[in-house]
């Protein structure tokens, strides 16, 4: 029978904390952890990236300041709760549960029978009832069961019944009642604390707990599978048609702002500033401008406050405006570090439907905002991408540029100290050059209809004024280059991954983009595409780390693929490449390929058993003798020609025949 008991002491309650704790924080921690990303310690070093990449650090937070997040908190709150209740545990006095009479009288386990009973008539003289007087800290019920747990000691070791109680039970007067603690204190039962007990449960069960079940379900089904509300997915797929513009993506995007970053509670403090770039905004751009803002009003013609904030601030963003109220730089700040997001969610849409343009439109309108330009900007405008430069400095110079070298060139001519700042960028620019794109099947020479088809795609990172001519290589050299690329483009092909594993140091690094609220990493998509029927043939993907060109090393390029089934029927199919930067405007590549699908065909090759045996002086004749194999004997090659000139003869005889 079993006897339960409360925890009085609280011991079991305090390990029952431990576990449970270290159950929920251990895999917690390791999450939040195990997935950081790697430090990065390169990239653009012009002053305006330098100045943007420390100011972005001190609004995230520093060392001595760390700006933590909720989850870091509960964390840290979780863990200092562990740490008290192991300290805690670790002050809690023990007891053993195992008997052991050898400890209890004080002598060795090694002891002999006699020298156990030497021990027992020592101890007897000290402690029996009659030898001990009782004292105030001493009662005559403690001396009992002192001389009582010596007796049984004893007994335990020389009486042979109650040493095998002890033996198999642990206990000297047989099989017990067996103790069993609750982990629970006991005020927790008493019958007075019922009512408070069961109204701290019922809050707990049936308030708390369904409460935040529900809020989690609920919010999960608010929340699309790319991070966004779905009345914002919902908005998306009504705004975005076949052959959308740039101005029909920023208005789409627009109106996800109405739920996904609603007005501040003190937004008319700010509407007069808001009024002011409002009308600036109108005045630099213009019909575009009034256009985005016609496209993101709902069906009852009105423009959500939300919208219209999100649209000022984005097209302010656009158009380098700069903002006087902190709060509204906050507000702007939140708007535009939440457009990737968003646009991300309006890529998939639009390949969803695998539409080429607007596809197209939403990957170019994130290297717009990374860079703060004007949607659709002239080339000359581009360049102000450069540090330092504006639109007005650009058509200050004479002769007027159209490359960045040549910004580059006219600022040196001048002796300007921006020049300095430009060709740091320069030198760390995105600009993507395709190495080679081919269409490849693994073990096959042809592709044939419906054939696992890999578009293996080779880049590299070409700033501009770089060269890119390679050294002059011997004809060896050349050989041996170009196997051992060959090579590793047939082991790529057999990886999961769909880009070659990035050399140590070899990473891009942070991008210029000292306009963007945070550091910026560059990464670019990778799409197939039909031009003529504006539709997308392959699903896009988006990869990062492409080398920069090395005129020195033999492979200064990283290979990328993508995996699709090809067309079911033969045909010749004229499909583009493009390569989108999400970073730099303007800076992207594509390039025509052509997938030929044939029929498979029969192996005409004539077999090993066809092939005629050699001759037995010769070379080859004699290598198949060393191994058993069959010769042409030289007598049997004249049996042969004389039987062919016979052969000719008697066809020669019967044409003569005929003839006549």
């Amino acid at each position: 029978m079993a006897a339960y008991e409360y925890d009085e002491g609280g011991v079991m309650a305090t390990y029952f904390l431990i576990t449970f704790l270290a159950l929920i924080l251990v895999p917690f921690t390791l999450s939040s952890f195990g997935g950081a990303p790697d430090k990065i310690t390169h990239g653009c070093e012009c002053d305006a990236c330098v100045e943007q990449r420390t100011r972005a650090k001190k609004l995230e937070g520093s060392l001595l300041a760390p700006r933590l997040s909720k989850k870091a908190y509960l964390l840290a709150t979780g863990w200092a709760i562990f740490a008290l209740a192991v300290y805690r545990a670790s002050k809690m006095k023990g007891t053993s549960s195992v008997y052991d009479p050898f400890e209890i009288l004080g002598i060795a386990s090694s002891a002999s029978e006699k020298e156990i009973k030497s021990h027992f008539k020592k101890l007897s003289r000290m402690y029996h009832p009659d030898k001990v007087k009782e004292t105030a800290e001493l009662t005559i019920e403690a001396i009992q069961d002192r001389f009582v747990s010596i007796t049984k000691a004893y007994k335990s070791l020389t009486d042979e019944t109650i040493r095998k109680n002890w033996l198999e039970w642990n206990n000297p007067d047989g099989p017990q009642t067996t103790s069993m603690g609750i982990a629970l204190p006991p005020w927790i039962v008493e019958s007075k604390n019922n009512v408070w007990v069961l109204g701290v449960y019922g809050l707990l069960f049936g308030g708390a707990l369904p409460l935040l079940v529900g809020r989690w379900w609920f919010g999960n089904r608010q929340k699309t599978k790319d991070g966004i509300n779905a009345r914002s997915a919902a908005a998306f797929f009504k705004s975005i048609t076949e052959e959308a513009t740039t101005e029909e993506v920023v208005s789409a995007l627009g109106k996800a702002y109405e739920w996904e970053l609603p007005a501040p509670k003190n937004a008319q403090a700010l509407d007069s500033e808001l009024a002011e770039l409002d009308k600036t905004i109108s005045q630099k751009v213009g019909q575009q401008y009034a256009e985005v803002k016609r496209l993101a009003k709902d069906a009852n013609g009105d423009l959500h406050e939300s919208r219209r904030r999100a649209l000022i601030l984005i097209y302010a963003h656009l158009t380098r405006l700069p903002i006087a109220s902190p709060a509204l730089q906050t507000e702007q700040r939140q708007v535009i570090l939440q457009t990737p997001l968003l646009l991300n969610a309006l890529l998939n849409v639009s390949t969803a439907r695998n539409w080429l343009v607007p596809t197209l439109s939403v990957m170019r309108l994130n290297s717009y905002l990374a860079q703060a330009l004007p949607l659709n900007a002239p080339p000359r405008v581009r360049l102000t991408q450069l540090p330092g430069v504006s639109k007005a400095d650009i058509d200050a110079l004479t002769p007027r540029p159209r490359e960045m070298t040549e910004v580059l060139s006219a600022l040196q001519e001048k002796g300007d100290a921006r020049a300095g700042q430009v060709q740091k960028a320069i030198q760390k620019w995105g600009r993507v050059e395709i190495v080679d794109a081919v269409f490849k099947v693994i073990g096959e020479r042809i592709i044939t209809p419906s054939s696992i088809i890999f578009l293996v795609v080779k880049l590299r990172l070409v700033p501009p004024g770089t060269s890119t001519e390679k050294k002059d290589l011997s004809v060896d050299e050349t050989k041996r280059v170009a196997a051992a690329n060959e090579k590793k483009d047939e082991e790529f092909l057999l990886t999961k991954g769909d880009a070659e594993d990035v050399p140590k140091g070899k990473t891009t690094g942070w991008a210029h983009a000292p306009r963007w609220p945070t550091a910026r990493k560059p990464t670019w998509w990778l799409v197939l595409g039909d031009e003529k029927q504006g539709r997308v043939v392959v699903p896009p993907i988006r990869i990062s780390d492409i080398p920069y060109a090395d005129s020195e090393s033999e492979r200064d390029y990283r290979t990328y693929k993508i995996q699709f089934q090809g067309p079911p029927s033969t045909g010749v199919f004229t499909w583009k490449v493009f390569v989108v930067s999400d970073t730099y405007v303007a800076e992207e590549a594509n390039r025509d390929i052509t997938l030929k699908i044939e029929d498979a065909v029969a192996d005409n090759e004539p077999s090993e058993d066809e092939i005629s045996e050699p001759d037995e002086d010769s070379l080859a004749g004699q290598m198949a003798a060393m191994r058993g194999g069959q010769v042409k004997k030289k007598g049997e090659e004249s049996e042969e020609e004389s039987g062919t000139d016979d052969d000719e003869e008697d066809s020669d005889s019967s044409s003569d025949s005929d003839s006549d």
